[in-house]
């Protein structure tokens, strides 16, 4: 009995031992620390305008390093950028405009003056394309005008339509996944406004989706465009749509709660949608709102409606622009991370399959950065700006030095 009680300080040992032993195996797995920082993979033609981009942006070809202790892991990245957007964020001073559409809409965007002059000495104005029901005053958004103004750039900054709390509708529709009337609104007033401005268009996750639509739709879209960047899309509603319901990277929970945040923006018009005459939207839409959990049942009760799609399925397959991102002819810089949890790694081939093909577009993949977070710093605290801040921000300067080189060897030989 004795030799047991001596025993039992021995046993209690090991089991804390094994307890600590665990919850060190748990933290190592969920925060990927043994994931080896690496560059991008980069997919591109071998041209002389790649060579040149990727010359002339090393942050492409170099290693990206995100906060050791929590960076690898894709989930705190995208909680981080959802939660808090970034750190120390700056407020830019823009003026709010407002734009009457053809149905009675009114399209608001947000235009900051540049501060200090761009390298190249043009007039360049970056028209900006916002995340799901995301504005010019998310703080992600902020970080990057303000580092842009900075670098000499104008910016532009759409807020989709319905996600300002303080702006009432004023026709029976929504924002939705592809739609590009208020963007190209927003996009006709700065080349009417500035008519010696070029154009560097740049879109975050649904907003990549539209900007790249946008710019296939119609070749006339793509006049003065300098080059396009999309970040995080996932490129194919109808594929992605699959993924969302899969449990793997707890996409089916980043589903339900994208669904919570997209039910309280439209319920926040919802004396508008049901009192306005010609609204798609009734009471029944509404029910079947409420009891909503994902982002697909949202759009087949309500955003399919906006536009009069008979089904989900062609509303997905109308609204994605993977049947118009071909028909980009500008410089396209297309930018994922392999552990974003919302976009399946299935998705990524569109974009692959686009730069094996494409002489003008480059696809960069990161191993980590998770959905839109792309957080830099050593240990534990964040840099203000990020990794995709400075790589938008650098692949432009790039291309507008590049197109500036080719306007002026064109002068010389006339």
């Amino acid at each position: 009995m004795s030799t047991l009680i001596d025993e039992l300080p021995a046993m209690f040992d090991g089991v804390k031992l094994a307890a600590v032993a665990t919850i060190l195996y748990i933290i190592v797995r969920c925060l990927n620390l043994k994931s080896p920082t690496a560059p991008p993979e980069i997919i591109y033609q071998d041209t002389l305008l790649s060579h040149y981009l990727l010359k002339t942006c090393p942050m492409l070809t170099k290693e990206y390093i995100p906060p050791l202790l929590w960076g690898k892991s894709g989930h705190i990245q995208t909680v981080l950028y959802g939660k808090m957007g970034r750190v120390n964020t700056p407020t830019p001073c823009g003026v709010r405009m407002f734009l009457p559409m053809q149905d009675g809409a009114t399209a608001t965007f947000d235009l900051f003056e540049t501060i200090g002059s761009h390298t190249t000495g043009d007039d360049i104005t970056m028209v900006i394309c916002p995340g799901i029901g995301n504005h010019s005053e998310k703080n992600y958004i902020r970080t990057f005008v303000d580092y842009s103004q900075r670098q000499g750039y104008r910016c532009a900054v759409l807020n989709h339509l319905g996600a300002l709390p303080n702006v009432e509708l004023t026709s029976p529709r929504m924002f939705t996944y592809g739609c590009t009337w208020e963007f190209g609104a927003m996009v006709g007033y700065i080349k009417r406004t500035y008519p010696q401005t070029l154009l560097v268009v740049v879109g975050f996750s649904l907003g990549g989706n539209i900007v790249c639509k946008f710019l296939g739709e119609n070749q006339s879209n793509q006049d003065r465009v300098l080059c396009c960047v999309s970040v995080c899309q996932g490129y194919s509603a109808l594929r992605a749509q699959e993924t969302f319901l899969q449990w793997d990277q707890c996409r089916r929970l980043y589903n339900f709660m994208l669904a919570e945040n997209m039910k309280k923006i439209i319920l926040s018009h919802r004396d508008s949608l049901l009192a306005m005459q010609c609204s798609n939207i009734g009471d029944g839409e509404l029910n079947r709102l409420y009891a909503a959990t994902s982002l697909m049942q949202i759009d087949d009760s309500i955003m399919r409606k906006f536009h009069g799609y008979d089904s989900l399925r062609e509303y997905y397959e109308k609204e994605s622009c993977v049947h118009y991102i071909h028909k980009i002819t500008v410089p396209l810089l297309l930018l994922n991370s392999l552990d974003d949890p919302l976009v399946h790694p299935s998705l990524l081939a569109v974009a692959r399959t686009l730069a094996e093909k494409m002489p003008n577009v480059i696809f960069a993949l990161t191993q980590h950065g998770g959905h839109m977070g792309f957080f830099e710093g050593a240990v534990l605290f964040p840099q203000p700006l990020t990794w995709m801040d400075k790589v938008i921000v650098e692949y432009t300067n790039a291309v507008c030095r590049w197109e500036k080189k080719q306007s002026i060897c064109q002068s010389s030989s006339e």
